[in-house]
């Protein structure tokens, strides 16, 4: 057993905190330490001790990633919200964060320990111990839960699940404190400037126990997507709470009340009270975006589009047009002024579309599930030179599969699953080895020097001049895959738009000048920048268009 010297903020025993590291360090342990005791006997004091402790001074070992999540008064919903965010995962549901953290390709540097403290203070109890229980069959995570003796929690997962108990009842101290602070004042939930400006998960706590005890089903599995504002029985408070529950995770992050409103703006449904959209776009002056346009499931007018699965801004013959692909291969053309229907894409490609790249002659090239080319011609004839380059990356492409594609004049870029980019030209193929794994997106940027932008699964975004060596430092480089890519050049120089799997999208100028970023909520799965420098997001229940303050 390792030897412990416990800090200051520990005033229990020695053995206490070497039971604690013991069981951290024995490869058969249970994922779970149920750490007991008495009020004032050390419990929440000793969790935060594990938090802050780290290997002795002169030790190069690597610190297994430790999670500090304060239980007392959260939701289910509000504490998977953070438990997702701390993990570098995006979860909608207490499920969904299970699903996400057992399959997301998204890891941290050993196995992370979450710390869930006062698992009997909060205010769904249940509904977190039963979170718990599931979190624990995850196996890339442990968890290190405190629960006072006597309340339900401790049973219940001792029924559930292989435990170490450790019991603090021996060793009472004034850590834990036996009279509780009181708790802090219920913000106005119909007011935008007091929601954005409280505690995240005081509001989340508020609007689930408001809805729970209205009785609505469901609520602790996160909202209905197609509830509309102002239905059922729940009190909506003018949309905020169908906002909130839309874009929650984001919201509950450490941020500024301005940059709060951004997202909240960004998520508020075309039924929400017409008085709250003017109201959030003043307090979000301060925020480096401004709302352009959002459309979500269930708004009217114009109507939702969809679910996206990518994204595309088409430029020629279909100039001002959005490409926007859903789950059934289906592809819509939307008016990029307002999101309203232009159409569909006449197209009879069987399956799932995996990217597409409008090219400049208003020829659509889409990638299907397989991997394998498709073009779907515009009004206008094709030079033969094009329809030739065309059909010798098909045929290349029926014996080896792509998991990306770009298009610009003259060029069709493809990435594989061995992290190579490919760039078809009519002056022949140029090739850079980009990234460690798959290729999961590219975009090509047409001007005075073209160049190509990758995004893979090790994170990574980088650019490459075919014909030249590529850019020894990446881009933008992050612990999470990129799920989407796109650039283009305008008025402002080239900008380059990525997302990643856990929910961050970052706008990028290659030639200089600040990156910004934004995070709607729910997973992102395409981005795209139009000609006038807005950028897009698309989620399974969104698209929003956002453009950056000059």
């Amino acid at each position: 057993m390792p030897t412990v010297s416990p800090s200051p903020a520990w005033d229990g025993t020695q053995a206490e905190a070497a039971a604690l590291l013991g069981w951290l360090t024995d490869p058969e342990a249970p994922r779970m330490c149920l750490v007991t005791g008495a009020p004032g006997s050390g419990k929440t004091a000793l969790l935060g001790w594990l938090a802050a402790y780290g290997p002795r001074s002169g030790r190069s070992r690597r610190r297994t990633a430790r999670v500090l999540v304060p239980l007392a008064g959260q939701s289910a919903l509000g504490a998977a919200w953070t438990i997702a965010d701390r993990l570098g995962v995006v979860a909608r549901t207490p499920d969904d964060l299970v699903h996400a953290l057992a399959t997301s390709e998204s890891r941290p540097a050993g196995r992370a320990v979450l710390l869930l403290t006062d698992l009997h203070a909060a205010a769904e109890p249940a509904a977190l111990t039963r979170l718990v229980a599931e979190l624990a069959g995850v196996g890339r995570i442990r968890l290190v839960v405190e629960a006072r003796s006597g309340t339900p929690a401790p049973a219940a997962l001792r029924a559930e699940r292989r435990v170490t108990v450790l019991d603090l009842d021996g060793a009472p101290d004034t850590a834990d404190g036996a009279r509780p602070e009181p708790a802090p004042p219920l913000p106005d939930l119909s007011d935008p400037a007091a929601v954005c400006a409280a505690d995240p998960l005081l509001v989340t706590t508020a609007y689930v126990t408001g809805a729970a005890l209205a009785g609505v089903p469901g609520t602790l599995d996160g909202p209905e997507p197609s509830a509309r504002p102002g239905g059922g029985g729940v009190d909506e408070h003018g949309g905020l709470r169908t906002a909130w529950m839309r874009a929650g995770q984001s919201l509950c992050r450490e941020q500024a009340p301005e940059e709060r409103s951004l997202v909240l703006l960004a998520a508020l449904g075309d039924g929400a009270d017409p008085r709250l959209r003017p109201a959030l776009a003043t307090l979000a002056e301060g925020a480096p975006w401004r709302v352009r346009w959002a459309r979500h499931r269930g708004d009217l007018n114009p109507p939702w589009p969809g679910p996206v699965t990518v994204l595309g801004a088409a430029g020629g013959p279909l100039e001002g047009t959005l490409l926007v692909g859903d789950p059934t291969g289906t592809v819509r053309l939307l008016h990029e002024a307002d999101a309203s229907p232009a159409g569909r894409l006449a197209h009879t490609v069987p399956g799932r579309i995996t990217a597409l790249a409008p090219a400049p002659d208003g020829t659509v090239l889409l990638l299907d599930d397989r991997g394998r080319l498709h073009a779907v011609r515009g009004t206008a004839p094709r030079p033969p030179y094009l329809e030739r380059l065309t059909e010798a990356v098909s045929a290349t492409l029926a014996r080896h599969p792509g998991t990306a594609l770009a298009a610009i004049a003259g060029s069709v870029v493809v990435g594989d699953r061995l992290g190579s980019v490919h760039a078809f030209g009519l002056t022949g193929l140029h090739q850079s080895a980009s990234h460690s794994g798959r290729v999961t997106a590219v975009a090509a940027v047409e001007s005075e020097t073209p160049f190509v932008c990758s995004g893979g699964a090790d994170g990574s975004v980088r650019l490459w001049t075919p014909g030249r060596d590529a850019r020894p430092e990446p881009l933008a480089e992050r612990p999470s895959p990129v799920v989407s890519l796109h650039a283009t050049e305008t008025p402002y120089g080239p900008l380059v738009a990525a997302a990643w799997a856990d929910g961050l999208v970052e706008l990028h100028r290659p030639e200089g000048g600040p990156t910004l970023s934004f995070r709607p909520g729910p997973p992102v799965r395409a981005v795209a920048v139009t000609a006038a420098g807005s950028l897009l997001v698309g989620t399974d229940d969104s698209l929003v268009c956002l453009v950056p303050r000059q």
